[in-house]
């Protein structure tokens, strides 16, 4: 394991112990964020090995094959546009309990909607 994989698997570690561990709805949000940050860095730092070249860009003398896999960058874009997605859908949720609410902590929340 390289040192670049430890700090991306660091960021997916911290992100997930965020949403585990924090109470703030909004601080839920940014972990997830981290998240998905450390994933699509992963995915990225797997797709930038080193002698591969681009299938469309990358010199015809090259006949050994180790093109790199587009399929990749295909992911990585969907991901960030999932994410982004989500993460708005998210906010717009926090945004209508807020209105109702004092507090973004859910187990305030809970407390208060519970019958």
């Amino acid at each position: 394991m390289t040192l670049l994989e430890a700090f991306t698997f660091a960021t997916v570690m911290c992100g997930f112990f965020g949403i585990i561990l924090k109470k703030n709805l909004m601080m839920k949000i940014v972990s997830m964020d981290v998240m998905s940050t450390g994933v699509i860095g992963y995915y990225v730092l797997m797709a930038s090995r080193d002698g591969l070249v681009t299938p469309i860009l990358g010199n015809a003398n090259n006949n050994n094959g180790t093109y790199a896999d587009p399929v990749l960058q295909a992911v990585i874009l969907t991901g960030i546009v999932i994410g982004f997605s989500i993460q708005a859908l998210m906010l717009v949720g926090v945004m209508k309990l807020a209105q109702n609410n004092p507090t973004l902590e859910s187990s305030e929340i809970e407390r208060n909607n519970t019958p």
